[in-house]
């Protein structure tokens, strides 16, 4: 039985969440496949940039292209919801890394990509019980809508 924990959504609001998360998901994704296809691309660069925010990139650079392909994957594909919580989690910590490593050497333009990949990040989190049917256990729907046994 479906009980309501809070003010449930309209239907124009659910739609509107709906929309709302495969914009971010998608705007999310795409920073992050095309972030992935630089560092394929241009593999000099990206270690140049790197190494001018005081990293490693010899063994950085191969790593990361894995994790900014599989992360938005997990995400879009959802085959398995802690997968892709633990997804949403490592977006956000290197999200957040990134940023703070632009901010470190005084280079702030090269942080928007990290506030706006922020921005999409809690958008998708967000929104996603609310348009994906395996609902994540850690980001509340925002139809408040919850299963319980009745008596």
């Amino acid at each position: 039985m479906l009980t309501a924990v809070g003010p449930p959504l309209t239907y124009r609001g659910l739609v509107m969440a709906v929309y709302l998360y495969w914009v971010s998901t998608a705007l999310l994704s795409l920073l992050y496949f095309a972030s992935a296809y630089l560092y394929i691309t241009q593999q000099d660069y990206v270690r140049q940039a790197q190494a001018e925010l005081g990293y490693s990139a010899s063994c950085l650079v191969p790593f990361m292209i894995v994790v900014k392909v599989l992360g938005p994957v997990l995400i879009l594909s959802r085959f398995n919801v802690a997968l892709s919580d633990l997804a949403y989690a490592g977006i956000f910590y290197h999200l957040i890394l990134s940023g703070m490593a632009h901010l470190n050497v005084r280079k702030p333009k090269g942080a928007i990509p990290a506030v706006l990949g922020l921005l999409f990040l809690a958008t998708s989190f967000m929104t996603q019980n609310d348009a994906r049917q395996l609902a994540s256990p850690y980001a509340s729907a925002s139809s408040f809508l919850q299963t319980s046994v009745s008596p």
